[in-house]
């Protein structure tokens, strides 16, 4: 496309991924457009239909993640994590989507989820590789793992917050969320939890 046609694109989708996380995904292609500042036809044009619309946000957002991500795990200075905490509200965007696309479930969610499991596979080994990570017995489980702890968790924490009509905060949500839970879970990544690995060793044995 031309670059003008991908600036278009670009807009829409990044519309859509707002509209999407504020109002779930009962928006309509017209709300889009007006967001977007386009006509309902451009949206169509671009994407060819709602559910490729979607398909377009989940990969951005899922971009967006592995970027971050990987800029995390291969280089988590003490600086470089206060400075991600602290502009950790621009990301609540991406967090109200994700939290609308598992709400809504269904084979779109299905697939953003095992996408996020195999991102999670490549930037926790980039760690591995970078040596701020220490390797696993089952590296593929393990990212799953901690995918569906961090999904989880976090759309949990923020359905019990939402109100009825389903409206919420997302900044100052995740905002709590992260306050609540960064200390005890780089505690429990950086130390343990078990004093010795004999239930690891007897499981894995299995």
């Amino acid at each position: 496309m031309r670059s003008a046609d991908l600036t278009t694109a670009a807009r829409i989708r990044d519309a859509a991924i707002e509209l999407f996380g504020e109002q779930g995904f009962g928006v309509g292609v017209r709300a889009i457009a007006a967001a977007a500042g386009v006509s309902p036809g451009l949206v169509n044009h671009h994407f060819g239909s709602k559910d490729g619309l979607r398909a377009a946000c989940d990969d951005r957002v899922l971009e967006i993640i592995r970027e971050e991500k990987l800029r995390t795990v291969a280089a988590p200075a003490p600086a470089g994590i206060l400075h991600a905490m602290a502009e950790i509200e621009m990301h609540a965007p991406l967090v109200a989507y994700m939290l609308r696309s598992f709400q809504a479930g269904g084979a779109l969610a299905q697939s953003l989820l095992e996408h996020m499991s195999t991102d999670a596979e490549q930037y926790m080994q980039a760690g591995v590789d970078a040596g701020t990570i220490k390797p696993s017995r089952d590296h593929a489980a393990r990212a799953r793992y901690i995918v569906l702890c961090h999904v989880g968790a976090m759309n949990l924490y923020l359905q019990m917050r939402m109100e009825r009509g389903g409206k919420l905060d997302f900044r100052k949500a995740i905002r709590d969320l992260s306050d609540e839970v960064s200390f005890p879970a780089l505690e429990l990544y950086t130390q343990g939890l078990l004093t010795d690995s004999t239930m690891l060793d007897t499981l894995f044995k299995e």
